[in-house]
């Protein structure tokens, strides 16, 4: 019998923690253009999320008999056909609550992740395409949170969209050597990448919003939470560099995962909400000691 902890296993539930500062700081850069319904689009996300992981188990099942034998679905603990029915559950509830909290616009967005979510967990994982894929799952995540706004939310939501794709495509090129080990060269790219990312999020706080007044105190928050980003995910990607063996990079990856969070804080303070930011920021150290618990890669 399926025990609740096996399917959260299944899930990763743990890293859902890091999911709902995408649409939050879409949303907050976009001037909350679902109002107060925009507290439900993480949820939406999260359902969006679980499933892709549900999806991505199932689709991997024959892979992980040999690589990971202690996974849910190869150890059977999770039967396949559970594990699928998950996916497709999570997925039309993901769906409804996008619907229902943003309108068309929201739902249309949220047909577009669920598309990519898919594809990513069906298609083969090697290759700059499969990267992309799954950068482009954070960045609509994240302009899902604008998405209820139309073409002009979804501008203001571009610039923090990029900063968690392409810190997604990071990591997630780095994560292929979580099993084997990885290469020098990866590892240093993605160190590059944290770099800009770190940087570019920076300059974000320094020219987004007003000039005097609470703006500096916006400002400052921001800063704070970039640094907190680069020095939790950098130092990792920088030992992945020296000695890219598997238990390096999965540590690093881990990292690179939980550094989505700040980096998220980062854009919703840079937005005007500091307060939600730090909110945001406080809820990592819970999720660091759940992935423990339950991996999250």
């Amino acid at each position: 019998m399926t025990r609740l902890r096996d399917l959260a296993e299944l899930v990763r539930a743990p890293a859902a923690l890091t999911v709902p500062g995408d649409s939050l700081a879409g949303a907050a850069s976009a001037g909350w253009p679902a109002g107060v319904r925009s507290a439900a689009l993480p949820l939406a996300s999260t359902c969006l999320y679980w499933a892709g992981m549900a999806l991505n188990d199932w689709a991997d099942r024959d892979v992980d008999a040999v690589e990971r034998p202690e996974r849910p679905i190869p150890s059977g603990r999770v039967p396949a056909r559970t594990a699928l029915a998950t996916a497709g559950g999570l997925t039309a509830a993901g769906l409804a609550v996008a619907g229902l909290a943003g309108g068309r616009r929201s739902l249309a967005l949220a047909c577009v992740l669920a598309a990519a979510v898919w594809s990513y967990d069906l298609a083969p994982k090697q290759g700059p395409l499969s990267v992309a894929t799954m950068a482009s799952t954070r960045g609509l995540d994240v302009l899902l949170g604008a998405s209820a706004g139309g073409w002009p939310a979804l501008q203001r939501a571009a610039a923090p969209a990029a900063l968690v794709a392409l810190h997604t495509a990071g990591v997630t090129a780095l994560s292929r050597g979580e099993v084997h080990g990885g290469s020098v060269s990866v590892a240093r790219g993605t160190v590059a990448t944290t770099s800009v990312v770190a940087v570019a999020s920076a300059l974000r706080a320094l020219t987004t919003g007003p000039s005097a007044g609470r703006g500096v105190a916006w400002r400052l928050v921001s800063l704070a939470l970039t640094g907190w980003y680069a020095a939790g995910v950098v130092g990792a990607q920088l030992a992945a560099a020296r000695t890219p063996d598997a238990a390096t990079v999965r540590r690093a990856t881990g990292a690179g995962i939980r550094g989505l969070v700040p980096l998220q804080s980062a854009a919703l303070a840079a937005a005007g909400s500091p307060g939600l930011a730090l909110g945001l920021a406080a809820s990592a150290p819970v999720g660091a000691f759940a992935m423990k618990r339950v991996s999250a890669t």
